[in-house]
């Protein structure tokens, strides 16, 4: 066990922090889909990296360890709703920061109605107006799941319930 004070970083910040057409872009991302800071979005640039290095990395391997590899990492990805079923391991390549951001609870939420704004949707989930299937979540960056995807409401003893 490590030390709980000692967390490993989950994100890498960019290499040159202040580019203006970066920045921009960061900026036009957080505004779309409502992240907190910039912190958020790195978070998800970090854990996008992570998936595109292990397919990468899988083309180095012996052909029977990298099919594994490749299935598990294909299985997954179609399990979060970030790759559809009929999806090919060079699709993985292919992604980009918003198919993860879209899977997002907040931005599930926004899309499904529940809340009137992108930041409003995120408010009620810290506030805890928001259940999964029959789990209240209370992280707007959970990544919602294919099969939750239909189970998300507003919490039974919440005050929006008899609202919407």
């Amino acid at each position: 066990m490590g030390d709980p004070r000692r967390q490993k970083k989950k994100f890498k910040k960019p290499k040159h922090p202040f580019q203006r057409e970066r920045m921009r872009e960061e900026l036009e991302i957080l505004g779309k889909y409502g992240l907190r800071n910039k912190r958020e979005y790195w978070k998800s640039r970090t854990k996008l990296g992570r998936w595109r290095e292990i397919a990468r990395h899988s083309r180095t391997l012996p052909k029977n360890r990298a099919i594994e590899v490749q299935q598990t990492l294909l299985a997954k990805l179609n399990r979060l709703g970030i790759l559809g079923p009929e999806s090919t391991f060079e699709d993985i390549l292919h992604l980009n920061i918003e198919d993860v951001l879209k899977r997002r609870l907040q931005t599930l939420v926004y899309e499904k109605g529940l809340a009137n704004t992108i930041y409003q949707a995120r408010q009620l989930i810290v506030h805890k107006h928001i259940q999964v299937g029959a789990k209240r979540i209370d992280s707007p960056s959970y990544i919602v799941k294919n099969e939750e995807q239909d189970f998300i409401q507003f919490a039974p003893n919440s005050s929006f319930t008899s609202k919407k």
